[in-house]
């Protein structure tokens, strides 16, 4: 499975709909260049405003040879089709099916990246490629680390090559990603990363299945919650060294 996300800033306009600029110009660019035979699952998180009606499915079904829809809670999980997170949920997997989540907002977004790409690690481990393109801000650096913790692939836009820099350039400080490439290359290497054998199976941390939990919107008790502050402090020590 291949995890995209994106998160943008400032705003264009396109057929009459709002995005914002720079992040939906690099979505299009992966989206023509996907096989139409692609072998994954792409799942993508953008935040967008949840007052204004979106029409980035229908972009990204014109612009390339994969089916792009908003996702809708229960679908299940299909090869060669892109789903994008709808405004004001958390876009995230379950076996193989797709939940759309209530949970609080991350990094002052819902739908957020990072427990998006966290729901695909404790879910998938090693079968999971994420990656964090152009964008503000530090969503998606933790969900990307909680990927390379699982045993999947993490990729980061080069922050050179980005037109917003800093959430490439948070995600490659605190994750340590596999890859740091330009937009050019990552067409390229994710039809490579999902052709290979995937790795062993390795556990997850409890506190990550309770972080997931949580951002579905159940209520996590006190101990699950003492697991999650003790492995955010881990975290955050582990980054600034």
């Amino acid at each position: 499975m291949a995890f995209v996300s994106g998160e943008l800033h400032g705003q264009s306009r396109h057929r009459g709909h709002r995005h914002p600029a720079g992040g939906v110009e690099a979505l299009l660019f992966l989206a023509t260049r996907f096989a139409p035979d692609f072998p994954a699952t792409v799942l993508i998180t953008i935040h967008l405003p949840s007052e204004a009606r979106s029409s980035l499915d229908q972009i990204l079904s014109r612009a390339g040879r994969l089916p792009a829809t908003f996702a809708a809670c229960g679908e299940t999980l299909r090869t060669g089709h892109i789903f994008i997170a709808p405004a004001g949920r958390h876009l995230l997997v379950d076996g193989n099916r797709i939940v759309l989540g209530s949970g609080p907002r991350e990094n002052n977004a819902r739908p957020a990246i990072d427990p998006m790409l966290r729901s695909a690690a404790v879910c998938c481990g090693p079968r999971t490629v994420g990656v964090v393109l152009t964008g503000t801000l530090g969503d998606g650096a933790s969900g990307l680390r909680a990927i390379t913790q699982c045993g999947g692939i993490s990729v980061v836009q080069d922050p050179d090559d980005a037109v917003f820099s800093e959430m490439p350039l948070m995600a490659l400080n605190r994750s340590m990603p596999h890859h740091v490439v330009h937009l050019a290359e990552i067409p390229g290497l994710l039809d490579r990363l999902v052709h290979q054998h995937t790795g062993e199976a390795i556990s997850c941390p409890e506190s990550m299945n309770v972080e997931v939990q949580v951002a579905k919107g159940e209520r996590a008790g006190m101990k699950d919650m003492d697991s999650i502050g003790r492995g955010s402090v881990r975290a955050a020590l582990t980054a600034t060294v």
